[in-house]
């Protein structure tokens, strides 16, 4: 769908998708879920806060579990994924994302 693309080109941001066939750079939208309570949930550890919100990604490169996004200086490890459609045309994918240090541990 051109105006999905154009929308990405327009708004979303580059980043970088690593995935068993390699690395490619896309635009995408990427962002922390919104939380319902004001506190941010995470951690204190001995090197500082970790922040164990959930990152929205929405972009039309194909992501699976365990690939990698990159944004600026962050690395988020995709926890699930599944594309979008309207009609018979794939729109765009839809993925939840956890920091990568995180999802390391």
């Amino acid at each position: 769908m051109d105006w999905v693309r154009e929308v990405l080109a327009r708004y979303g941001q580059e980043t970088v998708v690593r995935t068993a066939e390699g690395e490619t750079t896309v635009r995408a939208f990427l962002q922390p879920v919104a939380e319902k309570r004001e506190q941010v949930p995470g951690t204190m550890t001995a090197i500082g806060w970790i922040d164990e919100r959930l990152w929205l990604y929405l972009g039309q490169a194909a992501v699976s579990e365990g690939d990698t996004v990159r944004w600026k200086d962050m690395s988020f490890r995709v926890r699930s994924s599944r594309p979008y459609y309207i009609g018979e045309t794939m729109t765009h994918w839809w993925a939840a994302l956890e920091r990568e240090k995180e999802a390391a541990e």
